[in-house]
This record gives structure tokens, sequence and C-alpha cells, in this order.
């Protein structure tokens, strides 16, 4: 296997980057990947930076190609945010580190993850950096769109556009088969259901409790009978939403607490404890606070799955309303989405959808979770 073999479903995107990691007159020190949820942006990213730093150009075996793909190459850096939005510190932090001479590597590179997440001054910085680059520098920025809402366009402009597409279900299906070792009738199911995110099918094939958790939100449109059961439901959805990041931070943070409080000294007696202690608490709220923003957004994310999972089952109800020859994003659905077609009409199963999409925006703006998603379920009772 070579580092390209994770990038599923995108043959054009791994012609035009393996081209480039082969021929110098095809390389440009900017990259953006862009493309739809679960198309694999950063996965893409992180097999090009292997390729850049790989002798044989991304074999998949070598020490280069290893230690890039596993997050530990001492050339490669990753900014991932941890919480809503990545700052103009933390870029400012990484880019001293990218402009150096490589160490072991044949560049230095930076991968942003999650570029549409770049606060304005965070932009500018990178923006200084990319606009006058070193010349064994690379940088590897992933976005949802070229949209100027999701990337400045003085920073698209700079940077060569790898567009990306959702991943067939076949593709996703032979992923979970071949690499995962999920029996095939389970990786089918779960290609099927995933709106083309290999993580997302990933994560219904292997855990139980997501599944559970879809299939609730599923049933939500066709139970909502009532004013009280929009605010359970909406309740419900914020409570798990909390209790899924809680699970998440619980292990995360703990062990970060521990790490900080070895670092820093935790229990030494003698000189210098005093101001080691002052350090500390200095460094504990720090510490705090990354933590809260990193729960936050895990919370947005786990009420964002469950928002694009109504959205799927209202898309099918629309299809099927209209007779149109498509697959249905959720075929296990077929019968709710049937009934749903016959019970309500077209217009009324558009204003559904728009409320969903209308309480996703809510959450871009931090409308607080619980509001927005009453708004939301009240839409989708009255209709």
């Amino acid at each position: 296997m070579t580092v390209w073999d994770e990038v599923v479903g995108q043959p054009a995107a791994v012609e035009e980057l393996g081209k480039a990691a082969r021929e110098p007159s095809a390389m440009t020190h900017a990259w953006l990947f862009t493309g739809p949820p679960g198309s694999g942006r950063s996965v893409a990213a992180r097999a090009f930076a292997a390729a850049l730093q790989c002798p044989d150009h991304g074999c998949g075996h070598c020490a280069a190609c290893h230690t890039v793909m596993s997050g530990t190459h001492t050339d490669v850096r990753e900014i991932v945010p941890d919480g809503l939005f990545i700052s103009a510190a933390t870029v400012r932090k990484v880019i001293p580190l990218s402009i150096r001479r490589p160490s072991m590597g044949r560049f230095q590179i930076l991968i942003l993850t999650d570029a549409d997440r770049l606060s304005e001054s965070a932009a500018n910085a990178l923006l200084k950096s990319i606009e006058e680059p070193p010349p064994k520098t690379i940088y590897l920025l992933c976005a949802p769109s070229e949209h100027p809402d999701d990337v400045r366009v003085t920073i698209r402009s700079r940077s060569r556009v790898v567009r990306l597409r959702a991943p067939s279900m076949q593709s996703i299906a032979d992923v979970l088969v071949k690499r995962d070792g999920f029996g095939a009738d389970v990786a089918a199911w779960a290609a099927s259901v995933s709106n083309g995110h290999i993580g997302r099918a990933r994560h219904l094939a292997r855990d139980a409790d997501s599944r559970a958790q879809r299939e609730a939100v599923l049933a939500i449109p066709l139970r909502t009978r009532s004013l009280g059961d929009a605010f359970a439901f909406a309740a419900d959805l914020v409570r798990g939403a909390k209790a899924e990041a809680g699970a998440l931070s619980e292990a995360r943070d703990g062990a970060e607490r521990e790490e900080m409080n070895i670092a820093m000294g935790g229990g030494g007696v003698g000189k210098g404890v005093a101001g080691a202690a002052r350090s500390a608490k200095a460094a504990e709220r720090d510490l705090e606070r990354r933590q809260k923003l990193r729960n936050t957004r895990n919370q947005r994310d786990a009420i964002d799955r469950a928002l694009v999972d109504l959205t799927s089952f209202f898309r099918d109800v629309l299809v099927a309303s209209s007779g149109a020859d498509v697959p249905l994003a959720n075929p296990d659905r077929a019968a709710d989405v049937r009934r749903a077609a016959a019970e309500w009409t077209p217009e009324s199963t558009l204003r559904r959808l728009e409320a969903v999409l209308a309480c996703r925006e809510a959450l871009d703006l931090n409308v607080k979770p619980e509001i927005a998603a009453e708004a939301m379920m009240t839409a989708i009772h009255t209709g």
C-alpha cells in the first residue's frame, strides 16, 4: 500500500498530487484542498505531505511516510483547532517553526486542517507568510469550499486548488471491508447511509451507540405530534450532544492535566517552588480555557451530525414526493420516507428542511444550542 491508498475515491486528485510530488515543475508553495465533509481533505493533504518527504514519492513503507501519516515527522506541522476558531496566536506560534530549513525531510510543511476556522487576524498572519514563502516551505490548507466565507480571496488567489468530491458508496464500502475488516453487509449498509462521509460510515459500522442515536434522530420528524414533543426532542438533542462531548473530553482532559502537572514539577519542594507554582496556575488556566473551547466545539459537532441526518431525511421525503429516480440518502428508512411524503405537502417538507438549515446557521452565529434547537423543532412540528 502507498500513502495514496488512504485517499479514497479521488483518482483525479491523486493523479494531480502524485505528479506534483514527482516533478518539481508541477509544484507550488501553497495548496488549497476543498470538498464536502467526509471527502478526505485532511487525509489527502497528509498523504501529499508524505509523498513530498518520501524519497519514492509516497511509497507508504519508509520512515518518512510512516512519521508523516502518524503525525510525528519533525518537518511536518499540523494545526487542528481545539475550539471554534483558529487564533492569530496559534498561527504566529507555528509559522516561525515552519519557515526554518528542514531538518530531516525535503521540505517544511504546514497543514491547516480547517482553514475556514481562521479568525481574521489569523488569516492575515498566514497571508503574510504565504505571500513571501521561504523556498523550502509548503502550505497545505483544507476548507469546505473556495467561497470567501470559507477562505479569504487573498489566500485562495495564492494557492493551487485541489477539488475533492464525495466518494462513491462502493469505494467507501470497499475501504470498510479491505482496510477495517467489517463484513460486506455491514460495510454496504454503513456506506449507503453515510452521505459520502468515510469517517461517518466507519463510526456507524463500529459503534452501536452511534447507530442508536441516528435511529432516534431520524424518528423525530414523524414522532413530533405536539409542541410538547418539539420541546422535549430539542432538549434530548442538546442533552445527547453534551453527553457525547463530555465523554470525548473526559479522558483527554484528565490526561492533559496530568501531563501539565508533571511538566510543571507538581509536588516538588525546595528553592523556586513558589515561582513554579505561579507559572503552573497560569498554565492551568490556559489549559482549562482551551479544554472548554474544545468541549464547545465537540458539542456543536455532535449537534451538527444530528442536523445533517435530519437534512438527509427531509431531502429523501422531497425525492419521494417528486417521484425522482434517484437513490435515497437513508434507504433503511424508506417506509418512513414514503409515509412522510404521503402526509406532508412538498412545501411543508421544504419548510422543515429550511428550519434545519436555519438551525445550523444559528449555531454558527453562536446562538445558544437550546434556543436554536427549540426553534427548529417547533418549525418541524408546524411544517
